[in-house]
């Protein structure tokens, strides 16, 4: 900084500052490092995978062309898998619903026929002999089987349609009580949209006369006209 010195009038000094002039100093580009280099992303690597080692674990972006065919074609495939087990899953249940579960079914029109056989006085004194008796003194099953263990036997029966458009369920199964065994003949028929309703359901056990529960309009000429077919009598 420069200082000038300037006389006046009176004997004192006046010191008078000015600014130096700005120097300019080129300014020099760092030259590159290795350091520097090294600090700049590098390309990533692309990973490829087949469809039985891919885990899932390799972002899709990492993957090469030819793994995300892989990744897609196992990804497919599981989705198919899981659909096939949903409809699996769904047609178990609608078969379960439409043979035990709905009141249509021939497991629950079985169950109904059963307890009015057991509530019968009459058929329970067939049954079980003279006196009073309880509903589980009579058993009730379907077709005999060689296996001792098999409790859950198949129900005979068959359903035809007439002329009418009228379904028609013919079935018969067996009961048992501690004095004699007979044998449950069931015609049940049902108009399109309605409901099973009873035709006959009668007892028939060896050696003593037809006990009739449920018949409608009195013994018809078809239920005289008694036939066999495969050995069993059907009404």
């Amino acid at each position: 900084m420069a200082i000038k010195l300037t006389r006046q009038s009176h004997p004192s000094l006046r010191l008078t500052l000015r600014p130096a002039p700005a120097l300019l100093v080129p300014r020099l580009s760092r030259p590159a490092t290795t350091s520097s280099l090294a600090s700049k992303p590098s390309p990533t690597r692309k990973s490829t995978v087949s469809v039985f080692s891919d885990d899932g674990r390799v972002p899709w972006n990492s993957l090469t062309n030819s793994g995300k065919v892989a990744r897609a074609t196992q990804q497919s495939f599981n989705f198919s898998l899981i659909f096939i087990g949903l409809g699996a899953t769904i047609g178990v249940f609608t078969v379960l619903y439409l043979e035990v579960f709905s009141p249509s079914s021939k497991t629950a029109i079985f169950n109904r026929c059963a307890d009015k056989i057991r509530k019968d006085a009459k058929c329970l004194e067939l049954l079980c002999g003279p006196g009073l008796h309880g509903k589980r003194e009579v058993e009730a099953f379907g077709e005999p089987s060689w296996s001792r263990w098999a409790r859950n036997r198949r129900i005979a029966s068959r359903v035809e349609v007439d002329r009418a458009g009228v379904e028609h369920m013919k079935m018969h199964f067996y009961v048992k009580g501690k004095a004699a065994e007979g044998t449950v003949q069931v015609h049940m028929s049902k108009v399109k949209g309605g409901e099973w309703e009873y035709e006959m359901l009668a007892l028939d056990v060896p050696g003593q006369q037809r006990m009739w529960v449920e018949k409608r309009g009195g013994v018809r000429e078809e239920v005289k006209r008694q036939g066999k077919m495969f050995g069993v009598r059907w009404n």
